[in-house]
């Protein structure tokens, strides 16, 4: 792997000068000299083990600092700092002739960079680490082709879809044209289906999202997951793990590991780019205030029986099914009162209630309020309403997009 660090350093300035480290004065002095000090190791002919180690230096102290009070409270510059931190290490492992596992470990710290940094040098994070995943797959193809014999003889149980009364199913509507959407569901904030409308995305087609294709793209980058059924849950948590791990443990279940993984709410698109290239925002976002870069694309990627419990967004909602089916279940913000909110501000948007098997007795007016409900399948958009309760149930291994927009 010799010609690694031939790539990597390309993409790399060009010397101390081309590499300005500037931080407010909330990074105390002793940071900024670690990370000089770092600088110049990566421009000169200093030992491997002591360009690791003042760059875990640096990501030891900023990680303390990122895991300090509530997340909004964390200030940007040591964002940077971290960011920086990676980018040292990163450059250590690549130098010389690094071993495979020296390159996973590189993706890694390129994708914690990536998830809990601040972008830097033109988010030079994101080119290295493109230039590493393109190593990864390199040493990983001669193991594509038992993985998707595998997966060809994984069991997929046929999904219990509930009955949808006509009474209470959303409205379906086959690729309406802008003006017709807005007049009669935009601005009533009526919850519609919407269907034929991305059957262009190559999600859909040119490469579906097969668990072999995932695997391909991004198999070796490392996400966020949800362990647990619900977030509501006390035994709810969060981990981090790659793709792979998140495929093996928790959608194949090799591991033979209890309980649910869900990989929910996350940016993926934007931390791994050559899936954003799979799909695109609905037209009907143009019908918002903000351009393109407003909109908030996350993904929804897990086995059947993951829920999100009764909760509602502050912002229009675009829910795009690519892969299996979910139940989804909606509520008029107009009869909030018998939902039965959380009363902390933590939870102030999700409801008490456990939808499909609610406490009569805890929740006596549940059973009051009027609901519309539908399966999503492959290709159909559900608009969710700004302020709009929903549940959602995966009723089969499942992946969703959703996008948020104003």
């Amino acid at each position: 792997m010799a010609t690694l660090w031939s790539k990597v350093s390309a993409a790399l300035p060009h010397n101390e000068e081309q590499l300005p480290l500037q931080f407010s004065d909330k990074v105390e002095s002793s940071v900024v000299e670690m990370l000089k000090r770092s600088r110049r190791q990566l421009y000169s002919d200093a030992s491997g083990a002591s360009r690791t180690l003042t760059a875990q230096i640096i990501l030891d102290f900023s990680w303390e600092k990122l895991n300090t009070g509530t997340w909004r409270h964390v200030d940007k510059e040591w964002r940077r700092v971290y960011s920086y931190g990676c980018l040292f290490k990163v450059a250590a492992l690549c130098r010389g002739d690094p071993s495979a596992d020296d390159v996973v470990q590189a993706v890694r710290t390129c994708d914690m960079g990536l998830l809990m940094g601040a972008a830097i040098l033109d988010n030079i994070l994101q080119v290295i680490v493109r230039i590493l995943q393109e190593e990864v797959r390199k040493s990983t193809k001669p193991e594509e082709e038992r993985e998707h014999t595998e997966v060809k003889r994984v069991k997929m149980e046929c999904p219990r879809v509930p009955v949808i009364k006509e009474e209470s199913a959303v409205p379906r509507i086959k690729c309406p044209s802008l003006e017709r959407f807005s007049t009669s569901y935009l601005l009533p904030l009526r919850p519609v289906v919407l269907e034929g409308t991305i059957e262009h995305w190559p999600a859909l087609n040119q490469h579906p999202w097969s668990i072999a294709y995932l695997r391909s793209v991004a198999g070796c980058r490392t996400v966020p997951v949800e362990v647990g059924s619900r977030y509501t849950d006390e035994e709810w948590s969060q981990t981090l793990l790659t793709v792979d791990e998140f495929i093996d443990r928790y959608v194949l279940k090799k591991e033979g590991v209890e309980g649910l993984g869900y990989l929910a709410q996350h940016q993926l698109f934007d931390q791994i780019p050559e899936l954003k290239d799979d799909i695109r925002p609905p037209d009907y976002c143009c019908l918002g205030e903000g351009d393109e870069d407003d909109i908030t694309v996350n993904a929804w990627f897990g086995p059947g029986g993951t829920v999100s419990p009764l909760h509602q967004d502050p912002q229009q909602n675009f829910l795009a099914q690519v892969v299996g089916s979910k139940y989804i279940r909606l509520y008029s913000p107009e009869d909030t009162d018998k939902l039965y909110p959380h009363q902390s501000q933590l939870l102030h948007n999700t409801s008490q209630v456990e939808v499909e098997n609610p406490d009569a007795e805890r929740f006596p007016e549940f059973a009051r309020a009027p609901y519309v409900e539908c399966v999503l399948q492959p290709g159909d958009v559900l608009f969710i309403p700004v302020q709009h309760w929903h549940y959602v149930r995966s009723l089969e291994l499942s992946f969703s997009v959703s996008f948020w927009w104003s």
